[in-house]
């Protein structure tokens, strides 16, 4: 499983529907499970970015999928970065030349 950090930015649309924030991270996270998709932390964030998000899924083309789904709701634009865990480092740096 590898893990996913959004950096997420409200577009006009989803400001205008920041009531309903909460509501639409629990729609989302049900309807991406079946893929294999968790969403592990949501921080609702002050500063350049509105929220935060932690999210495992089962591969990089995955995640590009529902983050692409996502986007095209509308409500937020996202960046996103993957993340490794201190275990997953050793592993690439033991491939290291």
């Amino acid at each position: 499983m590898a893990t996913f950090i959004s950096l997420v930015r409200f577009t006009d649309k989803g400001i205008e529907a920041a009531r309903e924030s909460t509501k639409r991270l629990a729609d989302w996270a049900a309807r991406v499970k079946p893929l294999g998709v968790t969403i592990e932390r949501m921080y609702w964030t002050l500063g350049e970015y509105d929220q935060v998000c932690v999210f495992d899924a089962p591969d990089d083309e995955t995640a590009a999928g529902v983050l692409l789904a996502a986007d095209m709701l509308g409500n937020i634009r996202t960046r996103t970065m993957r993340a490794f865990t201190a275990a997953e480092m050793d592993a690439i740096l033991a491939k290291v030349p």
